[in-house]
């Protein structure tokens, strides 16, 4: 069995390229970081390290890597053979690798078992954004194809921090793990992912995860950031950081509860569970790695701004995740693109256009308000 994984960075050897091994599926990493594939190439194995409480060591094996830049008639042959297709890219770069995708659909043989395509992004609805990009590009020929893969939607959570440079292709991971995938797509013929959990209904996963594990981490680093506190942990080791982000976290625990029935007391025991991974002291995880890209997570269907308006929307409160929402505005990190992009636009726009522009909020909705004053308030901070 083969599989082609899409991203050999560190989530991609720690976490999805690490199970798809202890699967049985010989694992051929794509990237476009010429370094890591050549490393890759040179090296027989490599660990996956959890650090924390109950992890062990895993030693990966049985894997190469192309360049999809380079050769990518080379992804499109290894496409056009695998059993599996699986990707840690970021959503953003889905329709990069759409195209490698469906090049090799095209070469694949008509009566070969459908590709199992899963995107393992922090992202609703991944995998349906990527067969969208790759059915765009096929066009007409999409009828001849459509029946050569199959895609599931899936929900991944596993914290995989910021590694040291000198580190390799080694990668440091959490013990902690979670895969859950749609059922119904695969009509019985599941891929072979030790650990993983099929469900036939994955919202309720994905929106449990993204709005506890993503909005929580993300929290932490902006309300830590704004503190001057450097590492995760030692931002939940801050009483006043810690009741802002469990605040927030009662918030979307609500909204869950309300939206999904998951139950209250289920529900408290997840939250206390992401708590304490985030207070995990082996995990050198930093505010500046966690909250970059802050516009992205300050957008529409985001950790925040989307359980916030879902929450007005069906009564609750929302105020915790407004204080979020609140703190991401101040960050501030020459090293990213968004956070240099961000501070320049609270600058340059009144607070109406901002909102606007960076939450999608449309002006009527009940969220676009407090939204709006605390992007007044931050701007008035800094002119005073």
């Amino acid at each position: 069995m083969k599989a082609v994984h899409f991203g050999a960075g560190n989530i991609g050897r720690g976490f999805v390229g690490l199970l798809l091994h202890e699967g049985g599926y010989e694992v051929v990493f794509s990237d476009v970081a010429a370094p890591l594939v050549d490393a890759l190439n040179d090296a027989d194995e490599y660990t996956v390290r959890e650090v924390g409480e109950g992890g062990v060591d895993h030693v990966v094996s049985g894997f190469r890597a192309v360049n999809s830049a380079e050769d990518p008639q080379a992804v499109a042959d290894e496409v056009a053979t695998a059993n599996v297709v699986t990707t840690a890219v970021g959503p953003t770069v889905l329709r990069f690798i759409a195209p490698h995708i469906l090049s090799g659909l095209a070469l694949r043989e008509p009566d070969a078992p459908p590709l199992q395509i899963m995107a393992c992004e922090n992202a609703i609805g991944a995998t349906d954004q990527l067969r969208a990009e790759i059915q765009e590009l096929a066009g007409t020929s999409w009828d001849a194809l459509v029946g050569r893969a199959v895609f599931a939607n899936t929900a991944v959570d596993r914290i995989v921090p910021g590694q040291p440079e000198d580190g390799g292709i080694d990668v440091t991971v959490e013990p902690f793990f979670e895969w859950a995938i749609e059922r119904t797509p695969f009509e019985g013929e599941l891929p072979s992912v030790p650990g993983a959990h099929f469900v036939d209904d994955l919202a309720p996963y994905i929106e449990r995860k993204l709005f506890t594990v993503n909005t929580g981490h993300a929290a932490t680093a902006y309300h830590g950031a704004r503190a001057g506190i450097e590492k995760i942990a030692d931002a939940l080791a801050d009483a006043s950081v810690a009741a802002s982000v469990e605040a927030a976290l009662e918030e979307t625990s609500a909204l869950l509860a309300a939206k999904h029935g998951f139950p209250a007391e289920e529900l408290a025991a997840y939250r206390a569970t992401i708590l304490a991974r985030f207070r995990n002291p082996a995990l050198p995880d930093t505010v500046h790695r966690v909250g970059r890209q802050p516009l992205r997570k300050l957008s529409r269907h985001e950790r925040f701004v989307g359980p916030a308006a879902e929450a007005l929307e069906h009564g609750l409160g929302a105020s915790a995740l407004v204080s979020a929402i609140a703190a991401a505005l101040w960050f501030d990190d020459a090293g990213d693109e968004q956070a240099i992009e961000l501070q320049q636009m609270l600058a340059a726009l009144d607070a109406e256009t901002f909102t606007e522009r960076v939450t999608g909020l449309d002006a009527a909705h009940p969220l676009f308000a407090a939204v709006r004053t605390a992007v007044a308030d931050r701007q008035a901070a800094v002119a005073a």
